[in-house]
């Protein structure tokens, strides 16, 4: 149903203006040169076409009504069906992951993976099937396709930050393929897949395609036409990664100490198109400067910019330096964007200071001449902020209260083309476990659903590594498991996705564990004149004090007076390894605690604590039990304290007593000595010390 409705979509928007008869067939080569055509955003596809997304996503998401179903999260393994192949007098088992009439193109392709239980991934074959023929256009080990050559090379195959371990890295693929009637793109492995991935191998998938008019001339993909494309590849890859410069024409530019409340304004008359934006802050508090100046423009007399610059720029409100296509940040702090922003007959802008402390602005617009017509575009950006909100609200399950948030619903003509996410994280967990559901003219269900947030932009496993490539960026991530900041973007270019009508773009916020967010959405769009957006202005948003601790943010759990295990010096151990553990899930204060494995029955753990002052103390303790946790015994200072039988059937925190103890001032210690392991523990030598806390008796 949903495929006959998209048909109609592009009848409609055939007969709504595409001058097919003299519009030259798309290729491989044009669709390259569409990509880094900056004005190609800024005008109304031609020809027309939408977007729309094949992905993993589980499909027991079917009811928006019903909360389980809507957020089901098996967001692997999931397939449109099984086909069997005979092969060389054998059957193959290839699973489809699209299967789409054309004429179109697939625009970007991400995947990550893992093998079944924990053994390595297959690296399976990935084959794509042009119009109809039983023989792959491509054909190769999914990880070569994706992001290791067979192709291309970067950005046009990227990955992710090299320092990311592969297994955990997501993988883009942005060299287009394009098909004139019929595309099909399969997978196929010899170890098990069960949908879902509850016991095999876990494959996440994302593809992003476009489908033209019935009529559309496409030229379809080959590798022979992929060699002799070769020059427009190496000049496409030149592009997306060459320092821009625009020509322009005129510029306007501003130096001003801006005290609070004050602004500074500047103009372009005439048909031109702004270019380049560059602005450079200092302020005593930088980060909060980037949240409280704010960028306004309007092009025409119509709003359309509102957004604080640290969002506007790619960074949120943390000075991170970074590289994309449409923006980045320098070594000396300056900001840059190169969104093109045409207008008809004026261009009015201002920055205005929304904060308490006075902001040095140095701000430069170029801007060079545009033809404006009827496919002529202005550009948009809105930005809003959910500030401290609940993540499990009434539930006690991650998941179970998982929630649409909405970025932004959009009415009118135009091209949605990116966005930016800043988030502060309230726990010592993954917050963006929930996937994307964008829905284009009306739909009543989204032709685009995702895999998880992270997958959206770009990466996975919720690594907090910085990475920037030209279409997704982190520049930061610290606060993706550890708990704090991180900020994320996905710029489009082929994927870009036109809407006649409307847009709404929906994330899920589907966080593990209940605590409380900062979760701050800036779109960018384009659209024709007298579009509207329902994310408004919020001066006292970006006026409020950013939020720059866990403790801040009241969400930080810890012992008063505790000595943190995770901080302790380990003076010695016979065998085994010892690391931070964090997590927000098992209560622990300080969301850590001190991790010791791998040892043996016999191996002993030194732990030396600080005291202040000789005495008489009673020692507290928190600690850990666990299904492969082992028995011990617990000293301090040489001293006997209790034995401790570490095994549970699930992972729990505890609180004890060690005993009353003569503590030396200055450094003393706790020994801890595995005497082996529960009957029914797994056996792997394990201990958890969460924190000791000293309460002196002898006063």
């Amino acid at each position: 149903m949903r495929t006959e409705w998209r048909w109609c979509l592009a009848l409609l928007l055939l007969v709504g203006g595409s001058s097919l008869a003299t519009a030259e067939p798309v290729t491989l080569e044009s669709l390259l040169g569409e990509m880094t055509n900056r004005d190609t955003l800024a005008r109304l596809p031609e020809p027309s076409y939408t977007c729309s997304q094949a992905s993993s996503y589980d499909r027991n998401t079917v009811e928006p009504d019903d909360h389980n179903s809507w957020m089901a999260n098996a967001d692997r393994s999931q397939w449109v069906r099984i086909e069997e192949r005979e092969v060389d007098g054998k059957l193959r088992k290839e699973f489809v992951m699209m299967d789409q009439e054309g004429p179109g193109a697939i625009v970007r392709l991400w995947a990550t993976w893992h093998g079944p239980q924990g053994k390595p991934f297959s690296n399976g074959t990935l084959r794509v099937y042009l119009d109809g023929s039983d023989t792959p256009a491509i054909e190769g080990p999914i990880q070569q396709v994706i992001d290791q050559g067979l192709l291309a090379g970067a950005p046009l195959s990227q990955g992710v930050s090299p320092e990311t371990d592969y297994r955990r890295r997501g993988h883009n693929l942005y060299l287009p393929i394009p098909y004139a009637k019929h595309c099909k793109v399969t997978y196929s492995t010899d170890v098990l897949m069960d949908i879902g991935a509850r016991q095999g191998e876990a494959l996440y998938y994302q593809i992003n395609y476009r489908t033209y008019a019935p009529e559309t001339e496409v030229e379809s993909f080959s590798m022979e036409k992929l060699a002799e494309a070769k020059p427009a590849v190496r000049k496409a890859q030149d592009v997306l990664l060459e320092e821009f410069a625009p020509q322009a024409n005129s510029s306007a530019e501003s130096q001003a100490t801006l005290a609070a409340g004050k602004s500074i304004e500047g103009e372009f008359t005439g048909s031109q198109a702004i270019r380049e934006l560059s602005l450079k802050l200092e302020a005593d508090d930088l980060p909060q400067a980037l949240r409280s100046t704010v960028l306004k423009i309007e092009f025409d007399g119509e709003p359309c910019v509102w957004c604080p610059v640290g969002e506007f720029f790619g960074i949120g409100y943390q000075p991170s330096e970074y590289r994309s296509y449409n923006t980045q940040m320098n070594s000396d702090g300056t900001l840059v964007c190169h969104w093109v922003m045409p207008f008809k007959k004026s261009a009015n802008f201002s920055l205005k200071n929304l904060g308490t402390q006075p902001v040095q602005v140095a701000f430069q617009a170029k801007a060079s001449s545009w033809q404006w017509d009827d496919r002529s575009m202005h550009f948009h950006s809105v930005w809003h902020e959910l500030y401290k909100v609940d993540t499990w609200v009434g539930a006690d399950r991650p998941g179970d209260a998982a929630y649409d948030v909405n970025y932004a619903t959009i009415e009118g003509q135009g091209v949605y083309a990116g966005d930016t996410l800043t988030v502060f994280n309230g726990a010592a967990a993954w917050w963006g476990e929930g996937d994307e559901k964008i829905y284009v003219d009306g739909e009543t269900f989204p032709s685009h659903i995702g895999t998880g947030t992270e997958d959206y932009y770009g990466y996975a496993w919720c690594m907090p590594t910085k990475f920037a490539a030209p279409f997704h960026a982190q520049p930061t991530g610290d606060g993706n498991v550890a708990g704090g900041f991180s900020v994320n973007s996905r710029y489009r270019a082929l994927d870009a996705i036109p809407f006649t009508k409307s847009i709404k773009f929906d994330m899920e916020l589907w966080h593990w564990a209940s605590t409380k967010v900062n979760y701050a959405p800036t779109v960018f769009f384009y659209a024709r004149p007298g579009a509207t957006c329902n994310i408004q202005p919020d001066a006292e948003a970006a006026a409020r004090e950013i939020m720059r601790s866990r403790a801040q943010l009241g969400t930080l759990f810890a012992i008063e007076g505790a000595l943190e295990g995770e901080n302790l010096k380990v003076a010695s151990k016979t065998a085994g390894v010892t690391t931070q553990q964090r997590s927000g899930t098992w209560r622990w204060s300080n969301e850590a605690q001190l991790w010791w494995r791998e040892a043996a029955e016999g191996d002993e753990l030194v732990v030396e604590f600080p005291v202040e002052q000789a005495g008489k103390y009673r020692v507290e303790f928190g600690y850990t039990k666990a299904p492969d946790y082992a028995k011990v015994d617990l000293l301090v200072n040489d001293e006997k304290a209790l034995s401790l039988n570490g095994y549970d059937t699930q992972v729990t925190t505890h609180q004890g007593e060690l005993g009353t103890f003569d503590l030396l001032e200055g450094t003393n210690r706790l020994t801890v000595r595995i005497t082996g392991h529960d009957a029914k523990a797994i056996q792997r030598g394990m201990f958890g010390l969460d924190y000791l806390k000293l309460d002196r008796v002898d006063r």
